[in-house]
C-alpha cells in the first residue's frame, strides 16, 4: 500500500491541475489578444514629452484587462476594464476617470493592433462622428496608442498620440 501513495497523490494533484485549467473560462487565445499590453509603462507624447504612467494587468481570472492610468498632470487618474465579450464576439473597453468622464468603446484585433470605437454620437452641430482608440504592438516592445475622433471618413481630431515603453 505504501508504495501506491505517491502514483494516488500525483493522480489526485493531475486531476486537480487539469480541472483549474479546464474552469479557466477566459484562458483562450481570444481572451489573449490584447495582452501585448500588459505591464507597466512610461508614457511618452508625440513630441516625446512625458505624458504618464500606466500599469495595465490581468484580473479576474484572466476575464479583465484592468489599466490604472496616472496622468503628470497633477491630479488626473483613470481607470479602465477591457475584456473579450463571447456574447458579442468583440473586445470592449469601459473608462471612468476621477473627473467622472466615462467611455465605452468596442472594437477587435486587427493584425498588430486592437481598434476599439465608441458608438456614434451627434455633436452641437448635429454632426455624427465616433472616438476610435487604436493600440499598435511595435516590433520593439513599444505600443502607440492613437486616439482620433472621426466625423464621417475623416479624422477630425486627435486626443492622443502617445508611445508605451516598459518600465524594468
Amino acid at each position: 500500500m505504501k508504495t501506491h501513495l505517491p502514483i494516488v497523490i500525483a493522480l489526485i494533484f493531475s486531476i486537480s491541475v487539469i480541472s483549474q485549467t479546464q474552469n479557466c473560462n477566459c484562458c483562450t487565445e481570444k481572451h489573449s489578444e490584447f495582452d501585448f499590453w500588459i505591464g507597466t509603462w512610461e508614457v511618452t507624447n508625440k513630441d516625446g514629452s512625458k505624458a504618464g504612467k500606466n500599469v495595465i494587468k490581468k484580473d479576474q481570472d484572466n476575464c479583465v484587462l484592468q489599466e490604472n492610468w496616472t496622468s503628470t498632470t497633477p491630479g488626473y487618474t483613470g481607470t479602465s476594464n477591457n475584456f473579450y465579450n463571447l456574447k458579442t464576439k468583440q473586445w470592449e473597453q469601459i473608462w471612468i476617470d476621477n473627473q467622472g468622464a466615462t467611455l465605452h468603446m468596442k472594437g477587435n484585433k486587427v493584425g498588430n493592433q486592437m481598434i476599439l470605437r465608441t458608438d456614434d454620437e451627434t455633436n452641437a452641430e448635429g454632426k455624427i462622428f465616433h472616438h476610435r482608440i487604436t493600440w499598435t504592438a511595435n516590433d520593439d516592445g513599444t505600443v502607440r496608442q492613437l486616439w482620433e475622433t472621426i466625423s464621417g471618413d475623416k479624422v477630425v481630431a486627435v486626443a492622443f498620440d502617445g508611445l508605451y515603453k516598459k518600465v524594468e
